[in-house]
């Protein structure tokens, strides 16, 4: 082991540890699992660390998350495929989405209804977002809005509409 990568590895450890594990997270979208594929980023870092461009550590960084969160979402325990022999081992029942919670809670006609009614910017958001099935990416493409806007604005407008439903506030 190279006695002179050691410190350069901790410092990048340090200064890139919350970025690598933003990144795996923001893909997988799991606690743990973003933990894991971190260690495994920044192994990976480690192994191959003479090949790390010099001054660009954070885009190469990133890209071995990146690759390491797409490796797992393409796995075959990502997606929950079942190999011979794990036919005893059922799946358990997925967890409604706040979207399918709603529309048992009320008729699918409230629910556009709510939607229609939310002050503006949460209205056209959820209106594409939810009742035309549109990701965030086309929705912020279409209203002209950065994506991070409407990521924030689908959040935003979601609890709203949950505020709403729960107490039959008026928007």
């Amino acid at each position: 082991m190279d006695r002179r990568r050691e410190p350069s590895f901790e410092r990048l450890v340090d200064q890139y540890q919350r970025l690598v594990y933003t990144v795996c997270y923001q893909m997988v979208r799991d606690v743990q699992t973003a933990e894991d594929l971190t260690q495994e980023t920044f192994l990976s870092a480690y192994l191959h660390l003479a090949d790390c461009p010099a001054g660009y550590e954070r885009q190469w960084l990133a890209r071995i998350a990146v690759n390491k969160a797409k490796d797992h979402l393409l796995s075959a325990y990502s997606r929950r495929t079942v190999l011979p022999g794990d036919e005893e081992m059922p799946p358990g029942p997925p967890e409604p989405s706040t979207e399918e919670t709603a529309l048992s809670r009320c008729g699918e006609a409230e629910l556009r209804r709510q939607i229609l009614a939310l002050r503006e910017p949460y209205g056209s958001v959820l209106r594409l977002h939810l009742l035309e099935e549109w990701t965030p990416e086309e929705t912020a493409l279409t209203l002209g809005r950065p994506v991070k806007t409407v990521h924030t604005q689908i959040a935003r407008g979601k609890r709203l509409l949950q505020e709403q439903l729960k107490g039959g506030a008026n928007p």
